[in-house]
């Protein structure tokens, strides 16, 4: 399944029945710093029904990652994402993590006087209830440990005396920590949007926090980098977006990724 909708997030959600979003993956304006062509007036009088319609479309045990940064003004942040997260909150969702994503090419533009430059965002992962799913992602390189004597910390958190004396062998790699190095170079054939994020970062969330057959919604999906990855891993998708040029954008790639996907099978 392929939905894609143009307009109004607030109008075009209500189409979407209740319960039947397994997850969403999405980055909504900051502050009014991404106010794209004039299309979004952001405030609390869009972010908060958006939450709720979030919470409305969730499946039970889903989850929404909300990326999000905050406005930097006269050398103060807004604050602004941690409103929006203890709202998601009295919504009736459960702050699950507070992610952080480290923006590996990120260069700041001349020097701060006051502050030091600001080089990440956060990724606010809400669940309704307990969650469903959560397949965590092993890319955390191990050194090599090895113990003659002494105990073993097993997986479980508890620990055991060495049974026998030599070497103990563990997983090559270890579950990835809660913050995400990830680069947010995107070459200009590629650059499609002001706030393009990187394709990996999507991935991953969507690998981690869903299955095949899934449903994933970006509701301000941009240029349709959300949708590339759900569909490149055969995941249902919904998309949003009310600017008419970023919505045939988003349109033409994600057409081009299931293309692709059938010339591979």
């Amino acid at each position: 399944m392929n939905t894609l909708m143009l307009g109004d997030c607030l109008e075009r959600m209500k189409e979407i029945p209740d319960g039947s979003v397994d997850l969403t993956v999405t980055s909504p304006p900051y502050d009014n710093l991404r106010t794209y062509n004039n299309s979004l007036d952001w405030g609390e009088h869009v972010w908060k029904p958006v939450l709720q319609e979030l919470f409305r479309v969730t499946k039970k045990g889903g989850v929404v990652v909300w990326v999000v940064g905050d406005a930097t003004i006269e050398g103060s942040e807004t604050g602004t994402s941690f409103r929006q997260a203890l709202y998601a909150m009295d919504c009736g969702f459960n702050l699950h993590d507070t992610m952080i994503w480290e923006k590996q090419t990120f260069t700041a533009t001349g020097a701060l006087k006051t502050r030091y430059a600001q080089v990440f965002e956060y990724m606010f992962v809400f669940s309704k209830g307990k969650l469903n799913i959560f397949n965590p992602i092993k890319d955390r390189p191990n050194k090599g440990i090895m113990k003659k004597h002494g105990t073993i910390r097993q997986r479980d958190g508890t620990t055991r005396k060495q049974s026998s004396i030599g070497k103990v062998y563990i997983e090559k790699e270890s579950q990835r920590f809660n913050v995400w190095r990830i680069n947010t170079e995107v070459s200009n054939a590629n650059r499609f949007h002001p706030a393009q994020y990187p394709e990996k970062l999507a991935h991953d969330h969507i690998i981690s926090w869903s299955n095949e057959g899934d449903t994933v919604l970006d509701c301000f999906m941009g240029s349709g980098t959300t949708g590339v990855a759900a569909k490149n891993l055969n995941r249902n998708f919904i998309g949003i977006e009310k600017d008419a040029d970023y919505f045939e954008i988003a349109k033409a790639r994600i057409d081009m990724a299931i293309r692709q996907l059938a010339i591979d099978l």
